[in-house]
């Protein structure tokens, strides 16, 4: 160790006594003075009991209320340090004969029913009043409960050389919303959180949750959904023995073409293009917008499947049309 390492060395261990000697002396200090009375303002959870079942909330009760206690200084310690572990400490609204909206003024509610600020009596405090909110507003709707569709906003981008075959498949597809009507009435369909997949050179099979971020008065059936996207290597094949249709025939009139079918080469995931056979495949002449008198050769129309990437090196290009009059 040099001479500089040395140094900060010592200075760190220096800093560290610093504060282990504020921290041991605030310690003490408050057990000095905990047989002292002080008032202090901490985070209570607010908790809306007795709301029927046939009743949901129209917007979300906050979830904590600032509230003012007085006591011993090592209570109000040990009361910082501790509130957030136990579940007695709480403000209790009581939604029993609300049937669609009321006004809770808090210090004058607690006033009233000062059993409802809850307080385990292992711990020698006194509530004084509520700082913040002073008030809260409770709107109640009718409960609905509805089935709708899932969907992803995903962002999946292959490695080079790999593309997504086939559609994003979600499962479950549809899931139950549960919550105020005016609410539900008004959903068409559950996401699931956002998230980018890059640089995919494998199947993806992930799970997300719902997005709850805007619905957070909503309940979900379940809140975890499973994805899954194809992923395989590009290659290429050649498809042929196409048959090929001449579509929008007039009346009383034959149509002949020369050849019949036709080959290709279809680019897509190495899997996907393997499977396909040449029925799968559309190719097409439409006579009704196509056809010239006096013109033989027609280039056809090519559709193939949505999952492939592209075609190319159709083979022949052109196609003989030969039109007659049907003698019937």
């Amino acid at each position: 160790m040099n001479k500089n390492q040395l140094q900060n060395y010592l200075n760190w261990q220096s800093l560290g006594m610093r504060f282990g000697a504020v921290g041991l002396a605030l310690l003490l200090w408050v057990f000095v003075v905990s047989e002292n009375e002080y008032s202090m303002i901490i985070d209570m959870p607010i908790e809306a009991r007795n709301l029927s079942a046939q009743k949901a909330h129209k917007k979300e009760v906050p979830e904590y209320a600032q509230v003012r206690l007085k006591g011993p200084g090592r209570v109000l310690f040990k009361t910082l340090l501790l509130k957030n572990f136990i579940s007695e400490f709480k403000l209790v609204i009581d939604l029993d004969r609300i049937s669609e909206e009321y006004h809770f003024y808090l210090n004058e509610y607690y006033e009233r029913y000062p059993q409802k600020v809850v307080i385990p009596p292992s711990y020698d405090l006194e509530y004084i009043e509520v700082v913040y909110p002073d008030s809260i507003h409770i709107s109640l709707d009718e409960y609905m409960v509805e089935m709708l569709p899932v969907v992803s906003p995903v962002y999946i981008n292959p490695a080079p050389g790999y593309t997504l075959v086939g559609k994003l498949k979600i499962r479950p597809d549809s899931i139950q919303a549960a919550g105020p009507s005016e609410v539900i009435q008004k959903m068409q369909y559950i996401t699931t959180i956002k998230d980018t997949f890059l640089l995919q050179e494998f199947d993806l099979n992930a799970n997300l949750n719902v997005d709850k971020k805007t619905r957070s008065i909503i309940e979900f059936s379940q809140t975890s959904i499973k994805i899954f996207q194809n992923v395989e290597p590009v290659s290429e094949r050649i498809i042929s023995e196409i048959p090929v249709k001449v579509i929008n025939v007039l009346p009383n009139l034959r149509l002949f073409v020369n050849p019949t079918t036709v080959a290709l080469t279809v680019v897509g995931g190495v899997d996907r293009i393997a499977a396909i056979n040449p029925k799968d495949i559309l190719v097409t002449i439409d006579f009704a917008k196509q056809w010239i008198s006096g013109k033989n050769y027609y280039e056809p129309t090519v559709n193939i499947p949505e999952d492939i990437l592209e075609w190319q090196d159709l083979s022949p290009r052109n196609l003989e049309l030969v039109v007659t009059k049907d003698k019937n």
